[in-house]
């Protein structure tokens, strides 16, 4: 974890964001897609991934990160560079049923680390990502002019209103 307290400061957030905005401000899975070395974009579904992350680890993550306190999501921050494990759909298959046969309707954040945990153990692992080269895809992410802040973004939404 230690490894990754300093990539820039990044703080995962609940649900989809349209700009990751300066100082990060994303999900966990639009946190993995950067990191992984794809553009970024706002994740909705865990079907708007690429094809090489695991949609039931996704979901599962996505989970945890929307239904964790703030101070608790910033631990799922080592799993970024873990998302991109996708599978052979028998794996795929494998570790739906692991993850649903030990969550619920709700489990503790706790019990859903462990949980993810079990289900990044099965199948192929992500390919190894360094601390610096994901710092380095965090930050050119932060620097690229097309991102924004909300306050930037409520600013432009407001003058497309149209007032009588």
């Amino acid at each position: 974890m230690q490894q990754f307290d300093s990539i820039l400061n990044w703080q995962l957030k609940a649900g989809s964001h349209q700009f990751p905005g300066k100082h990060g401000g994303t999900c966990i899975n639009e946190a993995a897609i950067v990191a992984a070395g794809f553009e970024y974009q706002p994740v909705r579904s865990v079907y708007a991934m690429p094809s090489c992350f695991s949609r039931p680890i996704c979901s599962l993550a996505m989970s945890l990160n929307d239904q964790a306190s703030d101070r608790e999501r910033q631990r799922l921050l080592p799993y970024v560079t873990r998302l991109a494990c996708a599978d052979t759909p028998e794996i795929e298959l494998q570790r739906e049923r692991y993850i649903a046969a030990r969550t619920g309707m709700w489990v503790s954040f706790e019990h859903g680390l462990e949980v993810l945990e079990g289900a990044l153990a099965i199948g192929r692992k992500a390919d190894p990502l360094g601390p610096d080269q994901v710092r380095s895809r965090m930050e050119a992410l932060q620097q690229s002019p097309n991102v924004r802040d909300e306050a930037w973004f409520k600013g432009w939404f407001a003058r497309l209103v149209v007032h009588d």
